[in-house]
């Protein structure tokens, strides 16, 4: 981090798939649910079919509403609660990026407000936050049925791209950092880098590197 901006008052924003996590989390945390209902498990065949959906109507939240309620949708919050609590640690231990670990740390060293902001889901997400020792989480909230079990589709916008950006201009106004600092990996996360004096790329491909312009610096973050 610049050293010129030491002192505190900033908001530092990290994606989570692929930025602090080298892999997706919600296919894990699905895998998860069912390897012990193993009698779901056929649920999976309804997976190709919105998979073709998707490349033909790119539309990513209703393909990601869809897999939850598919393989998910009607287990209770009690279940639920009981795979989150599996999977997170887990991850945390397994699938993390050592050097995305110490810039959280640093920053939180530094008096900066740490908000986690993904498109992954609130089933699990707002546990991989308070682990990690974010201030705020902004995510994906999933639709539950009135009886209590889930419904799995969602509830809100996929907080993706210009909705990911959207949710960020909110949390600025009314906070008004000194700063900000902003971590993603995919094409998808440039727009609300853009809105951070320092942004950072994790491991870009040649094109994303192109496509983000000077003003994103590039972290190479080893697996």
């Amino acid at each position: 981090m610049p050293p010129e901006t030491a002192g505190g008052g900033g908001l530092a924003v990290f994606d989570l798939d692929g930025t602090i996590t080298r892999h997706d989390t919600l296919v894990g945390f699905v895998l998860t649910c069912l390897w012990r209902r193993p009698w779901r498990l056929p649920r999976l065949l309804l997976v190709p079919p919105l998979a073709l959906h998707y490349l033909i109507h790119g539309d990513r939240g209703r393909l990601k509403g869809a897999l939850i309620r598919a393989t998910l949708g009607g287990l209770t919050t009690g279940e639920l609660a009981q795979c989150a609590e599996r999977f997170v640690p887990r991850v945390l231990r397994d699938d993390t990026f050592p050097a995305a670990l110490q810039a959280i740390a640093a920053h939180r060293l530094q008096g900066d407000r740490l908000l986690l902001m993904s498109a992954s889901v609130d089933l699990y997400v707002p546990l991989i936050a308070r682990a990690l020792g974010f201030e705020r989480d902004i995510c994906t909230r999933v639709r539950w049925r009135s009886d209590g079990h889930l419904d799995g589709r969602l509830a809100t916008a996929n907080c993706r791209g210009e909705e990911k950006k959207r949710c960020l201009q909110a949390l600025i106004a009314r906070q008004a950092p000194q700063r900000i600092y902003a971590y993603g990996n995919s094409g998808a996360d440039l727009p609300h880098l853009a809105l951070a004096q320092y942004a950072y790329l994790v491991n870009p491909g040649a094109r994303l590197r192109r496509a983000a312009g000077p003003g994103i610096q590039v972290l190479r973050w080893s697996h």
